[in-house]
């Protein structure tokens, strides 16, 4: 028996949005397509439109988080939702009740999506196998798994600025072993056909293995660089390393900050993204992140339509299920 996706309904439509592993490649674009028509959204006297007017979406963050949160809070504010931010340190969790019981209590309240961000591994699909029939769930973030938004914002900004991906070739530099957001942008980079997808690391900070997502590995900085067409530079995840995986973030920045002398190894027209936040001289200097080859500030305004564009997405398959 052929085990269905978790994410999608039995119509094989999107429920759920917890890793872009697996989903197919006009799912992808079909998400990008739908950004792009809510883009304009912010450009407007009312910054509104009523795709998910009555619904009711909670944002479940058991991880601090400014940029990411926020967005999702402005995401479903514009698509005229109802936001729920529960505040995970004072919530009855910290009084001992499980989980599955605040989501049970919230399911009562009748909400009809959970974002959720956790520092577990796996967490955001162990809620989405427990949660009612009518509710979606939105992975924000979990350990060192995935950030699928981040990912398709990623991806959106990619496409605004260089067009078609098959041409392309994909530099992601950093702590590859501990970033979310890479595993999520090396599946979403591969599904929609750049031409290659390295990543730069020292080996302390590449996953065994990694080789067989499709990448390939490099560990010089400026031969990895090498005729690039995008660089996605990595925060290091200091708070999930484990042991001495670097000598010190000073060595760490001579041997793999961006640099403008480092940045003349790709290509002249090459773009810089980071997902934030930034640390300045660490990964990457700061001529380089608010240079003119630098999009970053346009990742986090192509956050807000993304994000619309998946909640939309997941909540509107379950019109599939109404209708059956």
């Amino acid at each position: 028996m052929i085990r269905r996706n978790i994410q999608l309904n039995e119509q094989g439509r999107l429920r759920h949005f917890l890793t872009t592993e697996g989903l197919k490649r006009q799912m992808l674009v079909d998400i990008l397509d739908t950004a792009e028509s809510l883009s304009g959204v912010t450009d407007q006297s009312v910054k509104k439109v009523p795709l998910l007017r009555g619904k009711t979406i909670v944002n479940l963050f058991f991880e601090a988080s400014t940029r990411t949160r926020t967005t999702f809070e402005l995401a479903a504010k514009r698509l005229s939702a109802d936001v729920l931010n529960l505040n995970i340190a004072a919530s009855a969790t910290k009084k001992g009740e499980t989980l599955l019981d605040t989501l049970h209590n919230l399911q009562a309240m009748h909400c009809d999506m959970f974002v959720v961000r956790h520092a577990d591994s796996g967490a955001a699909h162990f809620i989405a196998n427990h949660v009612a029939p009518h509710i979606s769930v939105i992975n924000a973030g979990d350990g060192s798994h995935a950030h699928p938004t981040q990912a398709m914002l990623d991806m959106f900004t990619i496409r605004r600025v260089k067009g078609e991906f098959y041409p392309l070739k994909v530099a992601i530099v950093g702590d590859i072993l501990n970033s979310r957001v890479a595993r999520s942008q090396i599946h979403a980079l591969t599904t929609l056909g750049v031409t290659e997808v390295r990543v730069i690391a020292p080996k302390t900070l590449i996953p065994k293995d990694v080789e067989t997502l499709g990448v390939h590995v490099y560990h010089d900085l400026d031969e990895g660089l090498n005729d690039v067409d995008v660089i996605i530079m990595l925060r290091l995840q200091n708070e999930r390393m484990q042991g001495e995986l670097l000598p010190s973030e000073h060595e760490y920045f001579q041997l793999y900050g961006l640099t403008q002398e480092r940045l003349k190894s790709a290509k002249s027209d090459a773009i810089v993204m980071h997902p934030g936040p930034i640390n300045r001289g660490v990964e990457i200097e700061s001529s380089v992140a608010d240079g003119p080859r630098s999009v970053i500030l346009q990742q986090v305004t192509h956050g807000i339509a993304v994000r619309m564009a998946v909640m939309s997405t997941c909540l509107s398959s379950h019109a599939d299920r109404g209708a059956a």
